[in-house]
């Protein structure tokens, strides 16, 4: 008898256009690796977005974090047995989520670099949000793992950030931002990223693979899949 996949939380809506990739993605691999009609056992809490940008724009991280903690304790609550932020930028506030819950959340930024080191790749190009691309919390957690990040210039880093918000967060998707993004990719690599780590759950909406000379390490499958392996664990593998 296959064992009952445990119930995975998820805090979603940070835009709901990545969250909705992220409840595909859970019930699709849990389909492969199950069989027949097995699907994800989720929990979900989503958020009003404008209401969580309104507060990254105005530097209200620990408002922000207060939030989403709240959230993470009616997920547990509901009956969640592994936590999911669905969202890269909102990591900056993950202690402040994990320490609310007793429940394990899985960090996206381990699972990224987990894939990083097992592709052989340790200098790295980091797309993302402007609060992802240029604070440290995302970086230092890639750099604890020996990775060697890098970012663009200024004026890409802007370009790549408009567009998460402007476009992608709204559903749309522009060829000419898919190409803006593939110039960016390429003065990447030019300064030496020997992988490009996809790091905004929106970017796998509008750049992959074929758009990159290097490695892409896509986060929202890479955590769907870190979640989907621990949900799917024998019991006791799955501590905090």
């Amino acid at each position: 008898m296959t064992a009952t996949p445990r119930v995975v939380g998820l805090l979603g809506g940070m835009s709901w256009e990545s969250s909705a990739e992220y409840y595909r993605l859970l019930n699709e691999l849990v389909r492969e690796r199950l069989g027949g009609l097995h699907s994800a056992r989720v929990v979900l809490a989503s958020v009003d977005f404008a209401d969580i940008e309104r507060l990254q724009a105005a530097g209200e991280w620990d408002e922000a974090g207060e939030v989403l903690a709240g959230l993470a304790k009616g997920v547990e609550a509901a009956g969640a047995e592994i936590l999911l932020l669905c969202t890269n930028t909102m990591h900056k506030v993950a202690d402040q989520v994990q320490a609310a819950v007793g429940i394990p959340l899985l960090h996206l930024c381990d699972a990224a670099a987990s894939a990083v080191r097992a592709a052989g790749v340790t200098r790295v190009g980091l797309l993302g949000t402007g609060f992802t691309m240029e604070q440290a919390f995302y970086r230092d957690r890639l750099a604890a793992h020996g990775l060697d990040v890098l970012v663009p210039e200024a004026a890409d880093r802007a370009t790549v950030h408009r567009v998460i918000y402007d476009e992608l967060c709204q559903g749309i998707v522009r060829e000419e931002s898919r190409q803006a993004y593939r110039e960016v990719i390429s003065r990447l690599v030019d300064a030496g990223a020997e992988g490009v780590i996809l790091g905004c759950t929106e970017i796998e909406l509008l750049v992959g693979q074929d758009d990159s000379p290097v490695p892409v390490f896509p986060t929202t499958r890479l955590h769907v899949e870190a979640a989907v392996a621990a949900a799917l664990a024998p019991a006791g593998l799955t501590g905090r």
